[in-house]
């Protein structure tokens, strides 16, 4: 699976905990993938285990 859609920047957010806020990632490391989020701080995930929904940068 190419992880290559996720890069530093980008703004996220993870489908099971919709609460956290809009993420922002901050690294990516094979399938893991640091992000803050703005309710919940920096998290590593597995983007094999978690479905994220990727976010129009536009404000």
């Amino acid at each position: 699976m190419s992880n290559s859609i996720y890069e530093p920047g980008i703004l996220v957010q993870l489908v099971s905990q919709l609460d956290w806020g809009i993420g922002q990632v901050q690294s990516v490391l094979g399938e893991k993938v640091t992000v803050n989020f703005e309710h919940r701080g920096k998290v590593v995930l597995n983007i094999d285990r978690v479905e994220l929904i990727l976010l129009d940068g536009e404000s």
